[in-house]
């Protein structure tokens, strides 16, 4: 059966590459803001680029946050992309202002400390064995730019709880790559400019919808 896939859009991210991307999985994308759309679609991808305070208010705009936490309550999947992951986490720091994101997860997105920044380019990542995203396309190389990551993992699973999936890059520090955690995975890579690669990870988590 064909899946629904919206890609949100909040005014960030490559919009059309993520929509051409994710069409040749064979899954049916549509790019919405539309609130109740984006609600019900089998998977929905929150794209982004850029700063984090703008990405935040954008995302607001449209209540995004909103529909990212309804759908998580309900199980229903979710894929954050580059600055899409980052406003999965509590908060950004960027030129000394903290901006609240939607807090799905704990930790700070910060500078990462490198020679070279923006990190731009293509890297290795060191993903789990459990990984379901990376199935297949363990030692390949993924497309990145950004020069904020997340450099801890805060979340400390309780009782009953997996722990989540984390995949980690190198770039001067160790930062979080991408993180698979029930219906909510996202990547600080950008898979639909990583070729066959980000082809073969956008098919994985296609196939999980």
């Amino acid at each position: 059966m064909t899946k629904d896939v919206v890609v949100l859009d909040y005014g960030s991210g490559n919009l059309r590459s993520a929509e051409r991307a994710l069409a040749r999985t064979g899954a049916n994308v549509t790019v919405s803001a539309d609130f109740d759309t984006a609600l019900n679609a089998d998977g929905l991808v929150v794209p982004g680029v850029g700063a984090f305070a703008a990405c935040m208010a954008g995302l607001t705009a449209v209540r995004g946050e909103q529909i990212i936490g309804r759908r998580l309550a309900g199980g229903r999947p979710v894929l954050g992309i580059c600055v899409g992951m980052q406003v999965l986490f509590a908060r950004g720091v960027e030129h000394g202002v903290e901006t609240e994101g939607c807090g799905e997860w704990p930790g700070t997105v910060e500078r990462l400390e490198a020679p070279v920044l923006p990190h731009m380019g293509w890297n290795t990542v060191k993903a789990p064995q459990d990984s379901v995203l990376f199935a297949g396309v363990e030692e390949e190389r993924f497309y990145f730019v950004h020069s904020y990551g997340v450099r801890e993992w805060e979340l400390t699973p309780g009782d009953g709880f997996a722990q989540p999936v984390v995949t980690w890059a190198e770039h001067g520090v160790p930062f979080v790559a991408a993180v698979e955690n029930g219906p909510l995975m996202a990547a600080q890579f950008h898979p639909e400019k990583s070729g066959d690669a980000g082809a073969v990870l956008l098919k994985n988590w296609v196939g999980t919808l």
